[in-house]
């Protein structure tokens, strides 16, 4: 007799409104009329992901638990992150609407399966409907980050893995300019994603020929009692693998800096914040509940990849002339500040590196967002102005245009009073505490380096005489200023007063399994 699996319908919530107004919006390209798609689409969107962030808040003083037959973990982790996920993507489907409401400025191509620079695709970049595909795509790739940072399960994990990336493949080639650019990133990203997943899915493979279970907390068990051996340690190896590729960490981060050139800006912000926390939610979960009890198999390897990630990203970094791509080596050297907060906690639990890590997302993630929203107000004939050139003298131009990217650059270099600076503080202090201090050496010296290509871009704006013919800078629409005041403010208020913020870590950094 099969019986039917446990199901809380109220710890479920935040994944069944997300996924729900996604499904809704698919309903509303077959049968509503196209005028009236793109507000029905964003209202949609936003009531998924705004519902979805309160319904995470709601369920915080909830007693932690397993449901969906013991498939998703509903603890202080997980809903922290689910929060931090639904509320940057609400951030990043306001900035996919900003386009939308003047038509013919739209950051997405009206019809995507148009060969790039064929007169009807000459056409359609001056067309005056709005693609709203993007809408439901985007809200299916929110649910699956949202699941995958709750699975408790190495196969659910992989379900959600690939419910988050195959929307993603989609939107990063629907830009409207740039075409052959982005349908090159859309490309690239879907190949190198197909051999993560492979991988992952190997690893899992090896993982249940290893122990007999796909279940995190068996793992766990058959790990402390010695099964496995060399075939769980392999398999191990192959699924971080998988989770580093979404983490965008070195060496396998070679997709970032074409996708991050290539895809629209809007879809730069939402891989760049949102993915970032869902992979490292997910490594997070695997490592200190799957193999938490078995640290020599993977600290030393976590160890080395965190070095290699800060140098490249770091040192790459320098050599970019164009802003997206600067921001893409950026992220894979934050991608190797976050491993130092992985490596801060400590066997059975103890330590502050889980904490220091999900405070680092929230602050990355909203940063991050933050620079890409100002980067689509500087344009250009062909777009966006991405080329550090055009950036010259922007502050004789638009000053408060430029005082706002430069307190985001700031923030991601760390400077004292952002909330870059509490986010790095929280992560090298959680890696000391584990005696991971030469780490931490290798993370200053990278983020001193770092932090040049970022104030060279100041240095740009402020003390360079301004290009001629150079780019405008456009006034931003009602949902482009509300990210922009949102993330500025949660900026300096996390920097200045981040006391609240990292006590609410501290008491939501927990895992059940």
């Amino acid at each position: 007799m099969i019986e039917a699996p446990d199901l809380s319908f109220a710890a479920l919530a935040p994944l069944l409104l997300v996924l729900g107004a996604a499904c809704a919006g698919v309903l509303v390209e077959a049968f509503v009329p196209r005028h009236v798609r793109h507000p029905v689409q964003v209202a949609l969107a936003l009531v998924g992901t705004v519902g979805a962030l309160v319904a995470t808040l709601l369920l915080a003083g909830e007693e932690d638990q397993v449901t969906a037959g013991g498939a998703l973990a509903v603890d202080g982790a997980a809903l922290f992150l689910q929060a931090t996920i639904a509320g940057l993507g609400a951030l990043s489907i306001l900035l996919f609407a900003e386009r939308g409401l003047d038509p013919a400025r739209s950051a997405f191509v009206t019809s995507a399966a148009v060969p790039a620079g064929s007169p009807r695709d000459r056409e359609l970049m001056v067309d005056t409907r709005v693609q709203t595909e993007v809408y439901p795509l985007a809200g299916f790739a929110i649910g699956g980050m949202m699941l995958f940072v709750a699975a408790n399960d190495l196969l659910v994990m992989f379900v959600a893995l690939e419910v988050l990336s195959l929307p993603l493949y989609l939107i990063s080639g629907m830009a409207r300019r740039r075409r052959l650019l982005s349908q090159e990133a859309a490309f690239k990203y879907f190949l190198l994603g197909a051999f993560a997943s492979a991988f992952f899915l190997y690893g899992l493979a090896l993982v249940y020929g290893a122990t007999g279970s796909v279940r995190l907390s068996d793992i766990r068990e058959a790990g402390v009692d010695g099964g496995g051996g060399v075939l769980l340690v392999l398999g191990l190896g192959l699924l971080i693998v998988g989770l580093l590729f979404k983490a965008s960490v070195a060496p396998f981060h070679t997709w970032t800096p074409d996708v991050y050139q290539g895809a629209p800006t809007p879809v730069t912000a939402f891989m760049a914040a949102c993915t970032k926390v869902a992979a490292f939610g997910a490594i997070l979960r695997l490592l200190y509940v799957a193999f938490g009890t078995a640290e020599w198999t993977w600290r030393p390897l976590v160890y080395a990849v965190a070095i290699v990630s800060m140098v490249v990203g770091a040192v790459l970094g320098l050599t970019q002339t164009d802003l997206k791509r600067m921001l893409a080596y950026s992220s894979v050297a934050h991608a190797g500040f976050l491993l130092t907060g992985v490596l801060g906690l400590g066997a059975g639990g103890e330590g502050s590196g889980l904490a220091a890590t999900m405070i680092y997302l929230l602050v990355y993630g909203l940063t991050t967002v933050g620079v890409f929203a100002v980067l689509t107000l500087v344009r250009d004939g062909d777009g966006e102005a991405s080329h550090l050139s055009q950036w010259a003298g922007l502050a004789a131009r638009s000053p408060l245009t430029a005082a706002v990217m430069a307190l985001f650059l700031l923030a991601l270099a760390g400077i004292p009073l952002t909330a870059g600076f509490t986010g790095k503080f929280a992560v090298f202090r959680a890696a000391i505490e584990q005696g991971a201090w030469p780490l931490v050496v290798v993370a200053l010296l990278a983020s001193a380096v770092a932090a040049f290509f970022y104030l060279r871009v100041i240095v740009l704006m402020y003390f360079s005489e301004p290009v001629a013919d150079g780019p405008t800078v456009g006034v931003p629409g009602v949902p482009t200023t509300v990210v922009l005041a949102i993330t500025a403010t949660a900026t300096v208020a996390l920097g200045v007063l981040p006391g609240a913020v990292l006590d609410l870590a501290g008491q939501a950094a927990r895992f059940v399994g």
